[in-house]
């Protein structure tokens, strides 16, 4: 990557390498880049707490850290709400001459002019975070002017009690252009955005209805709501979006733009009919927040093979996942990256979520006769050299973006399917044909996302685990680093924003043949770890032990079906053998773990060693072992070399071995049974075969 010019650094990222922050070398930011967006990059990408941020800011700017716990009533009715809003800023204390103002942006100039001018006072700026800033706002300007519920409330019990015997039929343009219903609508959407939310539910129930919103993909509620006025707030957003109101029968999809503050969105607005109103869910879309690929805090690993994939000139590369798994987002932070102005990026989407400068964008609309396969045949006559399609979802497409692909474009698309593996089974189900799949699929990125700890009041786990997290601890073999709590800024979850948890699957010609000779997914699978992929549920766990989130949350998003047959229980009971003791040897401590913890259920007690130096200092230390399993590739003393000294020492030599390995070499094997190995496995393990092979090699030693 191209390092950015001094004259067009963001102030941030030279704050970021002066500081000498982690990764701040590679930190991206636009001049123009909202102050919001960059605190929010800067703190998540060099991994720096927003309240140390704060203070590095102040020392650079050489303004004095805002204390917003101590502000002062006073100071806020002087300046008002909306232009504090507009600004980004929050007022502190106040004397006869000066006004004090936390802002984010001390640099912003204009700002402090109109502040200046609408105050009557000279000003003076202290440094915070702009989240804690938000957070002052709504404290503090709540409770001077009223929360905006209870300012609705009169209002709203005086349209229900005129409207509640007329039926939702009745409902019509005039009465949803009332100033309470107005005011609702704003609220619930404004709200909405500022609880960062994805999506509004408004669900009909036999006498109150319930407006819920989606959350970092949980839902939470919003309000609930009598009947008469949730129906009415349905037709208002339904007149936004320029739907029927008098149609109640048929589903409508629509769109509308709204500005709240200083954001501009625009919703997508759906209507489906129940058995006695309608139900309505907005979507929530901000075109202006489309992240960057370093944004995305990607994994070391996943990022190098990922920015290896977009390398690429021609052929198909794919994101797969589940629906709001933030395949379009990642796709969009691609598209990012390849947008240098030297290549021309095509799109077909729907919806249209981010508007990128320098790209062509296509909207599907289907009233138009502009489908994703008409849409893509006419892009292949623009002279493209990347095509994004939105989705690929019939053989028509999965066959006109083949053609693209082996025409010399880079097609990067989206599928639904389970893992990464699962993407090759799934373009071959819609009819496209291996030989075609195995020469042009360059590769295919699963994903997820979970929910991150919230920064303000996450703590760490000292002493004794809860209930619940021995369980997962046991259940995963890692222990949790940080705890969530709750508070005020996270609404109470113990989780703000979320984050990707991905698996990189890259062709190789080993992964081709296969695909060509028509092998099931499990051996596509065993061949892309052998590749160098690492599994969903292995970075999942990394995210754990990094502090970012708890078990409970990988729990929830991956579960047990997480890409790798690892994680599932064994398909018939095992009944324990003698209570042996086995030495696990692996320097991976995910698949460590994993083996610890089938091992244990089986009934056996476990050691572990990080490395074949470690595994042999155990042997040595006296510790009466029936069985060791041995990875066979490992820094400094790899798994022969630890086998040949197992097999040399007289106090060894009879220990039953069992080397796992995800290499896909056929002699290998061969090799290791030579040197002794009684039994060889691949990698990623089944558990009831790896339970079985344990037990045959523990007998065949009892003979």
């Amino acid at each position: 990557m191209k390092p950015q010019a001094k004259e067009q650094l963001h102030w941030m990222v030279q704050l970021a390498l002066d500081m000498q922050y982690a990764a701040a070398d590679r930190l991206e930011l636009q001049p123009r880049t909202p102050v919001a967006e960059a605190w929010e990059q800067a703190s998540a990408f060099c991994r720096v707490p927003m309240e140390v941020l704060a203070e590095h800011v102040a020392a650079r700017f050489e303004l004095p850290v805002a204390e917003l716990a101590r502000v002062e009533p006073h100071a806020v009715k002087l300046l008002p709400e909306k232009l504090a809003r507009r600004h980004g800023v929050m007022p502190v204390r106040e004397d006869d001459r000066r006004l004090v103002v936390a802002t984010a942006d001390p640099g912003n100039f204009e700002a402090e002019d109109d502040l200046v001018f609408a105050c009557g006072r000279s000003l003076q700026f202290e440094v915070a975070s702009p989240n804690a800033i938000l957070d002052a706002q709504a404290e503090h300007y709540a409770n001077a002017h009223g929360p905006l519920a209870a300012r609705l409330e009169d209002d709203l019990t005086r349209v229900v009690e005129v409207l509640e015997e007329a039926g939702p039929e009745a409902v019509d343009a005039s009465e949803v252009e009332s100033a309470p219903i107005i005011k609702l609508t704003n609220f619930i959407l404004s709200d909405a955005v500022r609880q960062r939310a994805s999506d509004i539910h408004m669900e009909p129930g036999r006498s109150e209805g319930t407006v819920r919103i989606r959350v970092d993909g949980v839902m939470r509620t919003l309000l609930q709501l009598p009947m008469a006025a949730l129906n009415r707030v349905i037709t208002r957003v339904k007149i936004m979006g320029k739907l029927d109101i008098a149609d109640r029968l048929r589903p409508q999809d629509g769109r509308a733009r709204i500005q709240v503050e200083t954001r501009n969105l625009e919703l997508r607005i759906s209507t489906v009919p129940t058995r006695e109103a309608e139900k309505c869910v907005v979507r929530l879309l901000d075109h202006s927040t489309a992240p960057t690929l370093q944004g995305l805090e990607l994994p070391g690993p996943e990022y190098a093979r990922i920015e290896r994939l977009l390398s690429q000139r021609s052929g198909i590369v794919v994101v797969t996942g589940p629906t709001g798994s933030g395949k379009t987002t990642t796709l969009y932070a691609a598209i990012r990256q390849l947008a240098t102005g030297e290549i021309n990026i095509m799109t077909v989407e729907n919806p249209v979520e981010y508007e990128l400068p320098g790209i062509t964008q296509i909207q599907v609309e289907p009233k138009q006769k502009v489908s994703f396969p008409s849409a893509l045949r006419a892009i292949l006559r623009q002279d493209p050299d990347v095509i994004l399609v939105g989705e690929i979802r019939d053989l028509e497409t999965a066959g006109i973006a083949l053609q693209a692909s082996m025409t010399g474009h880079l097609v990067l698309a989206t599928l639904h399917t389970n893992d990464a593996a699962s993407a090759i089974e799934r373009l071959l189900d819609l009819g496209l044909d291996r030989a075609g799949v195995a020469a042009s699929l360059r590769g295919a990125v699963a994903q997820r996302l979970v929910r991150r700890l919230c920064e303000k009041c996450a703590i760490p786990v000292e002493g004794d685990l809860t209930r619940d997290e021995q369980r997962m601890a046991d259940r995963f073999g890692v222990k949790p680093v940080r705890r969530a709590v709750g508070c005020p800024a996270c609404g109470k979850s113990g989780y703000h924003g979320r984050m990707a948890v991905l698996e990189v699957l890259v062709t190789t010609p080993a992964l081709s043949a296969l695909v060509s000779g028509g092998r099931c997914a499990a051996e596509l699978h065993r061949a892309a770890v052998a590749g160098g992929m690492r599994e969903l549920l292995m970075n999942g766990l990394a995210r754990v032990t990094d502090g970012n989130t708890t078990l409970q949350e990988v729990a929830r998003v991956l579960g047990t079906d997480s890409g790798g047959e690892e994680t599932a229980e064994p398909a018939v009971a095992l009944e324990p053998t003698a209570a042996a003791r086995v030495l696990v040897v692996d320097d991976d401590r995910v698949q460590r773990k994993a083996a610890r913890r089938l091992l244990e259920s089986a009934g056996f007690q476990v050691d572990e060693a990080a490395d074949g130096s470690a595994g042999l200092k155990k042997l040595r230390g006296g510790t009466p072992y029936g069985l060791m399993i041995l990875d066979y590739t490992m820094p400094d003393l790899d798994g022969l070399e630890v086998l040949r000294e197992v097999r040399g020492n007289d106090a060894t030599q009879v220990l039953p071995v069992i080397v796992a390995t995800a290499q896909e070499d056929e002699g290998l094997e061969a090799r290791l049974m030579d040197e002794g190995a009684d039994d060889y496995i691949r990698k990623p393990l089944d558990p009831a075969r790896f339970i079985a092979r344990v037990k045959a090699a523990l007998r065949r030693a009892r003979v």
